[in-house]
């Protein structure tokens, strides 16, 4: 083609002459030959794209890898700041919680104390000793009607509250001949007390019961002549003793 073009750059066979004086049919060159292909090559090769802008597989893998590093990275960060308040948020809950138990144990530490004042105050109320039963003394301990009464008697309606004369644990609650039914409570010192002619008991053998524990209620039962408590007491469990000497010695009057 560059051939043709060059041999088609010169007119041949012209019959007249031109404007300036040439003749009709001479050859006026364009340019020499190496200027005139050079003109012509750059007319007619392809263009050229950069380098840069060729396709490259190992470039594009390149790129495509950053970007996937930059994508873990930014998931990495992201999960690292979700664990990252997530153990702050254990570690809160762990504090709460030992606050939380620390203050129970405050707390029940305090109730307990509390009930331990409370039940010292209420033994040092708790009294030592205490009446048998309210009512009129009628009748002391010794002879009486040609027999030793070895007792003492309260008189009052029946129904009067009978209450153990101090600490003890029953051991009698029931029936007993010439008392209808009695209660019986050995004291801490081996000491029993007698609780006869009761109308209803309210004990049971074997129970501890403190000083001023209802045992019973007054009543008219057995060799009786009339609503009262016959009430004794037993050194060593066995020798029967005035009990108003015994009961001013402890505090009580009849």
């Amino acid at each position: 083609m560059v051939a043709a073009l060059v041999a088609g750059a010169f007119a041949v066979g012209a019959t007249h002459v031109d404007a300036v004086g040439r003749a009709a049919g001479e050859i006026t060159p364009l340019g020499d030959t190496a200027q005139l292909a050079s003109s012509v090559t750059r007319a007619t090769a392809p263009e050229v794209l950069p380098a840069a802008q060729i396709a490259d597989p190992a470039w594009d893998a390149a790129e495509l890898g950053r970007a996937a590093q930059l994508q873990a990275d930014q998931v990495a960060r992201v999960a690292g700041e979700q664990a990252a308040a997530a153990e702050k948020a254990a570690q809160e809950a762990q504090a709460a919680a030992e606050r939380a138990a620390q203050e129970a144990a405050a707390k029940a530490a305090a109730a307990a104390a509390e009930r331990e004042r409370a039940a010292r105050e209420a033994a040092a109320r708790q009294p030592l000793y205490v009446k048998p039963a309210e009512g009129v003394f009628t009748s002391g301990f010794g002879a009486r009607w040609g027999t030793t009464h070895k007792g003492v008697d309260i008189a009052n309606a029946i129904g009067t509250p009978v209450r153990s004369v101090a600490d003890g644990v029953v051991v009698e609650a029931g029936p007993a001949s010439g008392f209808g039914l009695w209660v019986r409570v050995r004291h801490t010192d081996g000491t029993i007390s007698v609780y006869g002619h009761v109308n209803e008991i309210l004990a049971s053998a074997g129970q501890q019961v403190k000083a001023g524990t209802q045992i019973a209620t007054m009543g008219n039962r057995g060799q009786s002549t009339g609503p009262h408590l016959h009430f004794e007491v037993w050194l060593n469990g066995s020798q029967k003793i005035n009990p108003l000497p015994w009961l001013a010695e402890r505090g009580i009057q009849l």
